[in-house]
């Protein structure tokens, strides 16, 4: 019994004529009639009544043709895990995230990844919140990392949260401490000290800007308008503090003075979204499982 003698069968049993399912199974109908004749000598059975312009199934047929269509399933499934394997070993995986998930989460992630799929090649965007939901919103992206909640709720995107990341104040060792030398920072403290601010759309700027306002004072800015790298620049320059994800600070390097911020502090929830209409590539489905399990 042959796999192509099996999807011939099933074709002239749902068409119920064999000329039909010729053009459906794209073969000529002298051969697809040979082939079931060489099935049904095959089971020692006929599996279709001919009469003229009256095919029908026989009990044979009727008993083959369910067993027949599973056969048929479980191959295109086969076929597809196949696929999905060789997918692993080349293809691309579009990933957005923030410039400080860029920094601060996603290296190891990334490394890991590379080392297990050294074939997929690994494009990222950076960007805020509001952007890269946009972005995945029009099939630019296959997953992104954002902060929740997000800017503009979209029920076309599932949304599965990662981590919850406390924030700290930044600043040069040169400079006086923030908060009169105590070992936490209040928000209230900030007040007297002057910030380096992210530009306009950045998640942190307005998460900072909010507990600042929620102090009764508005932050006073020395320098604003940086990505990550530029602010952090700014502060080992001593021009003034910044409020930054404690992960990004703890891979920063040497050059800056880390305080925690006094309770309840501020924090903020990460999480890793894609399509709900879609579902991601095989590729990127591992890259967000080696997420999720990090």
């Amino acid at each position: 019994m042959q796999f192509q003698q099996l999807q011939y069968f099933v074709a002239v049993a749902e068409a119920r004529h064999f000329t039909r399912a010729a053009e459906l199974v794209h073969v000529a109908q002298p051969s697809l009639s040979q082939q079931i004749k060489a099935l049904e000598r095959e089971l020692g059975a006929d599996l279709f009544q001919r009469a003229r312009g009256n095919i029908t199934l026989t009990d044979a047929g009727e008993a083959l043709l369910p067993l027949a269509r599973r056969i048929l399933a479980d191959t295109e499934t086969a076929r597809n895990e196949v696929q999905e394997l060789v997918q692993l070993r080349s293809g691309r995986v579009r990933l957005g995230a923030t410039p400080s998930l860029c920094t601060g989460l996603l290296p190891d992630v990334l490394r890991a990844f590379h080392d297990r799929y050294p074939g997929i090649r690994l494009l990222i965007e950076e960007g805020g919140s509001h952007d890269l939901v946009r972005e995945l919103a029009r099939g630019a992206l296959d997953l992104a990392l954002v902060v929740l909640p997000l800017p503009t709720p979209s029920p076309a995107l599932t949304t599965v949260e990662l981590l919850r990341e406390d924030l700290v104040v930044v600043s040069s060792p040169e400079a006086s401490k923030p908060g009169d030398g105590r070992r936490t920072v209040r928000i209230a403290d900030l007040e007297r000290e002057r910030l380096v601010m992210f530009r306009h759309g950045y998640d942190l700027r307005e998460l900072t800007v909010a507990a600042c306002r929620g102090e009764g004072f508005e932050p006073d800015f020395a320098v604003e308008g940086g990505e990550m790298d530029a602010v952090l620049g700014f502060v080992r320059a001593g021009l003034g503090v910044a409020v930054v994800p404690r992960m990004v600070a703890a891979r920063s390097g040497r050059g800056l003075r880390v305080t925690p911020l006094a309770r309840p502090g501020l924090h903020r929830t990460i999480a890793l979204a894609h399509r709900s209409d879609v579902a991601p590539p095989r590729a990127a489905r591992e890259l967000q499982r080696m997420l999720l399990e990090r």
